[in-house]
C-alpha cells in the first residue's frame, strides 16, 4: 500500500496563479493553435515561470494512443541533453540482439501533443535549439543519421524560460519562437501577499488546494478544445490581413515569418473569445506577444513593445484599410489581394495623379523641389572644438567596426559556444577513434563487430562483443570564451572623436561576443587604479549598458589594469577551468600612472603573458607624431596588435591567430 510520503503532489492549478495575464494568454493561445510556434518566457527568477508551464498540461486534451486515451505528457528537456537524446537514434539493444538496425525515438517524439519545456533554453546548445524550433514549426521530426531514415510527427507546444542576466537568445533564434513574454514580479503589495497566501495553502494541503480551483480548470480546459474546433472556421478578413501585413511592415520586421505568427496568433484569440471574424482587437492582442523579440536588431536593444509606436502603425494599418475599401467601392466591386510584380508594364495603375499624399498618391515635388538647405549649424563638439574631456561621460560609440572573427588559437575543450575550436562532448561527431573519445561511436563499433561475428561462432541471436570492437567518437565544436576588455579611459583617451571611436569599437567586440556565447568582463583603467566594472557574465547587454555609463580622465595606469586582468582570468580559472581567455586591451600605449609608470606597464604584460593568456592590443594612437608604445605592450603581452583604424573581422582574426 502506498504511504502518505509516496503519494505524488498534484501540481499547482492553472487557474490559480496569481497575475501573468499576458503569460497565461500566450500559453493558452498556443494550446488552441500548437502551429503558432510556441512561447519563449523572459524574467528574473522566483517568478512562476516554471509552474504555469507545468500547470498548462493539465489543461489540454486528452491523446489518443494506440487505441487507449491518455493525458498529454509534459515533456522537459535538460540542458545537458545531447542530440541522440532529443531527436533519437539507432536501437541498441535491438541491434545488439538481433543485428538489425531499428530506431529509438527522443524526447521530440515523447512530447507528441503535448508539452516541451525547456528550463534555461538560453543556455542549450544552439543546434539543439534549432532542431528543436524546427520540430516546432514543422510539427514533424526527420531523422536521417546512423544508415537510419526515420520520420514521426511532432506537434507539440514548445515553451521556453530563461533568466537574460544568464544571457540572451542570438536575433535568429528569437525569431524562431512564435511569441515571446517578459514577466515580472508585482510590485503591488495585494498581488504579492495573494501570491504567498496561495503558494502557503498548496504546500499545506495540496489535494485540497487543486480541488478548490478544478472546477475553474476544467472550464478553462473545456474552452481551449471548443476554441481548437473552432479554429478552422474563423475567418480572417483582407482587411484584417492588410492591417497585419501593416504592422510588421511598420516595425520593419525581417522576412515573412512575423506576418504567418501573428495572422496564427490573431485567429487563435478570435476562437478563443468565440467569435467566428478575426478583428482589430484580436490583431491588437497578437501583436504584443509576436513583434517585441522581433523588433531586437540588435542584442542591446531594449525587450519589449512600445505602445506609442504601436498605436500609430494601427492607426496608420486602419487609414490604409480604409483607403483601399473607398478604391474597391470606386472600381465597383473588391478586388482578391495581388503581386503589384504580376502587372504588366502597361496595366492601369490607378488614378494616382488626382490623388495627394493623403490618400496614398505621389507627393508633391520632383527631383528639382528639393526644400530648404539641409545642411544644419556645425556641432560645436566635433574635431576641433576643444571640448575638456575628464570626468565625464563617454562619448556615444562609432558604428563602423565589425570584429566578428575574433578567435583563441589552438583547440579547447571549453564551455559550448560559437566562437573558438574545441573538442567537446557536444560537438557533432567527425569520426571515430581507437580510443575513448566522447562518447560511443555506435555505428563504427557495430561494423567493427560485425567483422569478427563468424570467426566468434555467431549464427543467431545477440551481436557479439568484446572490448577491442569499442570505438570512441571524435567531436569537435565551437566553445565560448572569457573576453575581458581593458578599457583605457584616461585623459589621452578622451578626446570626443577618439573616445567614440573606441567605445564603437568596443560595443562592436561585444556584440560578437554576444553572439558566440561568451561571458565577459570590462575593466576600466583611468587615475590611480584600474576598476573592475564587471565582473564575468554571459549577459552583454549589461557591460554596454556599464561601458556608456564610463567615466574619462586623469591618468593612466596601465600596469594596473593588466593586473586586474590577471586576476580576474586566474579567478575564473577556478571556477571554470576549461574556459579559454583572452584579454583586449584598448589604448594609446602611453602609460602615465605612478612612478615608472610605462617600465611597471611593460612588467605587468609580461606577467600577464606567463599566465598563458591570449591578448590582443588595439593601439588608438592617432596624430602625426606617434610613440608607438601599444605595440611595445603588445610584443610584452606576446599577443596580437592592430590599429584601431584597421579594426576589421579580417585583420582581427589574422592577428589574433598569430598570437601564441
Amino acid at each position: 500500500m502506498r504511504s502518505e510520503e509516496d503519494r505524488p503532489v498534484a501540481g499547482f492549478p492553472f487557474s490559480a496563479v496569481v497575475g501573468q495575464d499576458q503569460l497565461r494568454l500566450a500559453l493558452i493561445l498556443c494550446a488552441v493553435h500548437p502551429g503558432i510556434g510556441g512561447v519563449l518566457v523572459r524574467g528574473e527568477k522566483g517568478t512562476a515561470k516554471s509552474t504555469v508551464v507545468r500547470a498548462l498540461t493539465a489543461l489540454l486534451p486528452a491523446v489518443d494512443d494506440a487505441g487507449t486515451t491518455r493525458p498529454a505528457r509534459l515533456v522537459e528537456l535538460p540542458v545537458g541533453a545531447t542530440e541522440d537524446r532529443v531527436i533519437g537514434s539507432i536501437d541498441l539493444e535491438k541491434v545488439l540482439r538481433d543485428g538489425e538496425r531499428a530506431f529509438q525515438p527522443g524526447l521530440l517524439a515523447a512530447a507528441h501533443q503535448g508539452v516541451l519545456y525547456v528550463d534555461e533554453v538560453n543556455l542549450l546548445h544552439d543546434h539543439l535549439v534549432d532542431v528543436l524550433l524546427d520540430a516546432a514549426a514543422m510539427g514533424r521530426v526527420h531523422i536521417e543519421r546512423d544508415g537510419i531514415s526515420h520520420s514521426h510527427p511532432a506537434k507539440f507546444v514548445l515553451v521556453g524560460t530563461m533568466n537574460p542576466e544568464e544571457g540572451e537568445l542570438r536575433p535568429q533564434l528569437l525569431d524562431r519562437f512564435g511569441l515571446a513574454v517578459d514577466v515580472a514580479a508585482s510590485r503591488d503589495v495585494d498581488v504579492r501577499m495573494e501570491v504567498v497566501r496561495r503558494r502557503l495553502d498548496y504546500e499545506r494541503d495540496p489535494e485540497a488546494f487543486v480541488a478548490r480551483y478544478s472546477s475553474a480548470d476544467e472550464e478553462l480546459a473545456a474552452e481551449i478544445r471548443t476554441a481548437r474546433e473552432k479554429l478552422d472556421s474563423v475567418e480572417l478578413s483582407n482587411r484584417e490581413l492588410r492591417r497585419i501585413a501593416s504592422l510588421c511592415a511598420s516595425f520593419d520586421v525581417d522576412g515573412m515569418r512575423a506576418d504567418l505568427v501573428l495572422a496564427r496568433t490573431a485567429t487563435a484569440h478570435a476562437a478563443w473569445r468565440g467569435d467566428s471574424e478575426v478583428t482589430a482587437e484580436d490583431v491588437r492582442v497578437a501583436a504584443e506577444l509576436t513583434l517585441p523579440h522581433r523588433r531586437r536588431r540588435d542584442p542591446f536593444d531594449e525587450p519589449g513593445l512600445d505602445q506609442q509606436q504601436l498605436d500609430d502603425a494601427l492607426e496608420q494599418a486602419d487609414r490604409d484599410a480604409q483607403s483601399q475599401v473607398e478604391d474597391d467601392a470606386r472600381d465597383g466591386e473588391p478586388e482578391p489581394l495581388e503581386n503589384p510584380e504580376d502587372r504588366g508594364p502597361d496595366e492601369d495603375r490607378g488614378p494616382d495623379e488626382d490623388r495627394g499624399p493623403e490618400d496614398g498618391g505621389p507627393e508633391e515635388g520632383g527631383p528639382d523641389d528639393e526644400g530648404p538647405d539641409d545642411d544644419g549649424p556645425e556641432d560645436p563638439d566635433g574635431p576641433g572644438g576643444g571640448v575638456r574631456a575628464t570626468d565625464r561621460p563617454s562619448a556615444p560609440p562609432a558604428g563602423e567596426f565589425k570584429a566578428k572573427l575574433l578567435e583563441v588559437p589552438g583547440v579547447g575543450e571549453g564551455a559550448p559556444g560559437r566562437r573558438s575550436r574545441s573538442m567537446s562532448s557536444r560537438g557533432r561527431v567527425v569520426r571515430s577513434t581507437r580510443e575513448r573519445g566522447h562518447g560511443l561511436h555506435l555505428t563504427s563499433t557495430v561494423f567493427a563487430a560485425a567483422e569478427s561475428q563468424v570467426a566468434r561462432g555467431r549464427t543467431a541471436g545477440r551481436l557479439r562483443l568484446t572490448p577491442a570492437d569499442l570505438r570512441g567518437a571524435i567531436r569537435e565544436g565551437r566553445e565560448g570564451n572569457l573576453i575581458v576588455f581593458v578599457v583605457d579611459a584616461s585623459g589621452s583617451m578622451a578626446a570626443r572623436d577618439r573616445l567614440s571611436a573606441v567605445t564603437g569599437a568596443v560595443v562592436s567586440l561585444l556584440r560578437d561576443a554576444y553572439q558566440r556565447r561568451d561571458k565577459v568582463a570590462v575593466i576600466t583603467v583611468r587615475g590611480r587604479e584600474a576598476e573592475l566594472v564587471l565582473p564575468p557574465t554571459s549577459s552583454v547587454d549589461i557591460a554596454v549598458r556599464r561601458l556608456q555609463s564610463m567615466r574619462t580622465g586623469g591618468k593612466s595606469p596601465l600596469a594596473e589594469g593588466f593586473l586586474r586582468a590577471r586576476e580576474v582570468v586566474l579567478r575564473e580559472r577556478l571556477r571554470d577551468p576549461q574556459r579559454r581567455a583572452l584579454v583586449v586591451t584598448l589604448t594609446d600605449g602611453r602609460a602615465t600612472g605612478g612612478k615608472d609608470a610605462l617600465h611597471r606597464a611593460r612588467v605587468a604584460a609580461h606577467l600577464l603573458a606567463d599566465a598563458s593568456v591570449a591578448s590582443i592590443v588595439v593601439d588608438c594612437e592617432t596624430g602625426l607624431v606617434r610613440l608607438g608604445l601599444a605595440a611595445e605592450l603588445a610584443r610584452e603581452l606576446r599577443g596580437g596588435y592592430v590599429r584601431l583604424a584597421e579594426l576589421s573581422a579580417q585583420q582581427v582574426a589574422g592577428v589574433v591567430r598569430a598570437a601564441a
